[in-house]
């Protein structure tokens, strides 16, 4: 038997006739839907030392499973040191089952362990059913060894659906067990 993401399971036996009985859909291809997701980490001390650089691309690829892409500065701003073209951060586009598979360790795993953690706000959302979602130490994932790193680093997730609105995409989100503060009824 091949293998299947738990979460896309959930998605098509359970989120999808959820959504479509709340939101009145008529087709089945309404129904948001996760399209990708996208980690990033900004590393500003690589101006200065590259091994920065390379150590957060080693712990973004153990934590999602995917080569980063490095990203490079736009403009020169000589108050950092910084000239265009100079490598500071690294960033990896999830999508298929590595996004399923990602979003079900973020949710179960990484964010419980988030010190002091009470929920997610909903007002991360743009407007468009998308989510971002900042991390203050990539240690939160079980994957990274805590004695090889040398510095804690933050890292943003955007999490890209195919929802019109904030509301639709507040719901498949919570329909995946996404830990948001509970709104007050």
């Amino acid at each position: 038997m091949e293998y299947f993401p738990r979460l896309l399971k959930k998605y098509r036996e359970e989120i999808i006739p959820a959504l479509q009985k709340k939101f009145n859909y008529k087709n089945v291809m309404q129904v948001p839907r996760l399209e990708k997701i996208v980690v990033n980490i900004g590393v500003g001390e690589a101006i200065e030392n590259s091994k920065f650089l390379d150590m957060a691309m080693d712990e973004l690829m153990v934590v999602t499973g995917q080569r980063p892409t490095i990203t490079r500065a736009k403009k020169s701003i000589s108050n950092f040191k910084l000239r265009e073209g100079m490598p500071i951060g690294c960033f990896v586009t999830l999508r298929g089952w590595r996004m399923y598979e990602f979003l079900d360790r973020l949710i179960n795993i990484a964010i419980p362990r988030v010190r002091d953690f009470r929920g997610l706000p909903d007002r991360s959302m743009d407007g468009r059913g998308n989510f971002n979602l900042g991390l203050k130490e990539q240690i939160v994932f079980p994957e990274i060894n805590y004695d090889k790193i040398e510095k804690i680093r933050g890292m943003n997730i955007t999490i890209v659906t195919t929802a019109q609105t904030d509301e639709e995409g507040y719901t498949l989100l919570s329909e995946f067990g996404m830990p948001f503060v509970r709104k007050a009824a």
